[in-house]
């Protein structure tokens, strides 16, 4: 069993929370499917922790924004938490995010962050036609923040959804579990309220973290 996350974006509050239950069920890999930064403030916690736990990642749209000095192009407040987490991240941490490849080949699960034409930062719709022309059996990518598992015949996606930003309309951390053969969406309860707090003592108003308490349905990245 493998236990999948992805977009954890700085919440350390439910990275914690999200480890605590895999830890539970005994999951001993763990693969992360990219954006380790952006959007809240605890970006050295949750890159220390996952350095300790030997994860393997991927280079995720925001991760690349913050290795490479880039913006994004789609949102304000994305490059606000971006050049704020410029000044604290660590140098280590920085030199790590800069070594995560596009994208991982873990037996037959083929692993991005964005799209597989993408890997980046492809924005897609899972569909029969989009899948036929890609190798393989078993598929996860992160980005949307909105978990799924999809079949198309003899071919699996699944998106774990979001450990730091859910956008389903459902507040709780999300992450997925793989067997070999199925994928499993879980969702974990963490404390909000204090990745709110964080925020708001690193001096960003209620616009970049109200979101979290409602799962951010009708968020644009």
């Amino acid at each position: 069993m493998i236990a999948l996350i992805s977009d954890v974006h700085g919440n350390y509050e439910a990275l914690k929370s999200t480890f605590n239950i895999i830890d539970a069920m005994g999951i001993k890999k763990i693969y992360c499917l990219g954006d380790i930064v952006g959007y809240y403030s605890q970006v050295n916690e949750c890159c220390d922790e996952l350095r300790k736990r030997n994860i393997q990642c991927i280079l995720g749209n925001h991760d690349w924004y913050l290795v490479t000095g880039k913006a994004c192009t789609r949102s304000k407040s994305a490059n606000d938490c971006i050049n704020y987490q410029r000044e604290i991240i660590s140098s280590v941490n920085l030199d790590w995010l800069s070594s995560f490849p596009l994208v991982i080949e873990a037996g037959k699960l083929s692993l991005v962050h964005g799209g597989w034409n993408n890997p980046i930062d492809e924005y897609f719709t899972p569909t029969m036609e989009y899948f036929d022309s890609i190798v393989g059996s078993f598929f996860s990518s992160g980005h949307s923040h909105k978990p799924s598992v999809k079949y198309f015949g003899e071919k699996v996606y699944c998106n774990p959804g979001s450990v730091g930003q859910p956008r389903d309309g459902d507040r709780r951390a999300s992450f997925a579990t793989f067997d070999g053969s199925t994928f499993k969406i879980l969702r974990v309860d963490y404390n909000i309220e204090k990745v709110c707090l964080l925020m708001e003592q690193a001096g960003f108003g209620s616009y970049y973290y109200n979101r979290l308490k409602k799962g951010a349905p009708n968020f644009t990245p």
